[in-house]
């Protein structure tokens, strides 16, 4: 908690997980306490998220069917809470992947060539 309120928190290339019947959250890097002792929790540790029973079993219905992903967007305190805006979402196919590498490579060239022509 005390590491989350410096913002010494990172969720990305984290995923949440629905696991009988409660939310679990992993990859999350949450950072040692630095203050703290000997004892300092694992920073990847898996945590459980609070949802109401019926949020859980609605997002794990679009989950089960559709194969979509949970991912934590936003990490916020509120009053003495810490909440997490969590969204669906589905991932890329191989060839989406392979278009915006194309795309990436073929601005990377222009970028190239105008920075050459610059130089000239």
């Amino acid at each position: 908690m005390k590491s989350i309120r410096q913002g010494k928190v990172n969720p990305k290339e984290s995923y949440c997980e629905i696991d009988g019947g409660q939310m679990f959250i992993h990859g999350m890097h949450v950072s040692p306490y630095e203050q703290g002792n000997i004892f300092n929790k694992d920073p990847l540790r898996t945590r459980r998220l609070l949802l109401h029973k019926g949020e859980i079993m609605r997002l794990f219905g679009k989950v089960k069917q559709k194969g979509l992903t949970l991912v934590p967007l936003d990490i916020y305190l509120k009053g003495s809470l810490v909440k997490m805006t969590v969204a669906l979402a589905r991932g890329k196919k191989l060839y989406d992947k392979r278009d915006d590498a194309a795309k990436r490579d073929a601005q990377r060239e222009m970028d190239r060539a105008l920075r050459e022509r610059q130089k000239q």
